[in-house]
């Protein structure tokens, strides 16, 4: 018997290291499950190409700078960064070896093969959290997308992605005039305070419309130089 176009179908489904991820595709879309926590999907995109595009404006004109986007998800902030060619170095650090693998052999591979071919771009298998705690003053802008807000993490490891340690660590793999960026599903002011205690400068917030609800966000803040 074959589903109703409004039904979703499960593509692949697997067991990774911090729970259970599902693909599944919901008529014409793709959609992503962490834990039956829906992340995201390919409705759209707005949300991710503003957080790659409010990331470079914010370095105010740096030349050919590197970026760091955490979390592959569905590819539409690495495919956005990679046709834009003023970007240099493009690194996406995606801690679910089942998304890579969506990308590199799956059908998440109409969003990203040509930005995979890219020969700027490289993707690391690893946890953000642990991979900013290795680096140091490596990327002049770090995209992070990993959760649905500061306020509403995936993982409860992610918590201490935004506190103030994990804050300082962001600021680490950042240069001197590095900018973060972190997409929201809602406004934070209680995370735009924990910006500025941990040093961050030119704190704002830009809002993403959205059909209905509470607008998207993106949190920006500027490392001190």
């Amino acid at each position: 018997m074959t589903a109703s176009y409004d039904t979703p179908v499960v593509i692949d489904r697997r067991q990774g290291p911090y729970g259970e991820v599902v693909l599944r595709r919901h008529g014409a879309l793709l959609q992503i499950i962490a834990n039956g926590c829906f992340l995201m999907d390919t409705s759209d995109g707005r949300s991710e190409r503003l957080l790659v595009d409010a990331a470079y404006d914010a370095l105010d004109g740096r030349a050919r700078p590197d970026v760091l986007i955490g979390g592959l998800g569905v590819g539409f902030s690495l495919a956005h960064a990679a046709a834009d060619p003023r970007w240099g170095r493009i690194t996406v650090v995606e801690r679910e070896s089942a998304v890579i693998d969506w990308h590199l052999h799956g059908p998440l591979s109409a969003i990203s093969a040509e930005a995979l071919a890219d020969p700027r771009t490289e993707i690391v298998d690893n946890d953000l959290v642990a991979y900013v705690n290795e680096k140091s003053a490596t990327y002049d802008a770090l995209c992070l997308d990993i959760d649905n807000g500061p306020g509403w993490t995936v993982t409860e490891g992610n918590e201490g992605l935004y506190s103030k340690a994990g804050l300082a660590s962001c600021a680490r793999v950042l240069r001197p005039g590095g900018v973060l960026a972190v997409w929201s599903a809602q406004p934070s002011p209680e995370f735009e305070g924990s910006l500025r205690n941990a040093g961050f400068q030119r704190v704002r917030t830009e809002e993403i419309p959205v059909a209905r609800g509470v607008p998207d966000v993106v949190h920006l803040a500027v490392r001190a130089g």
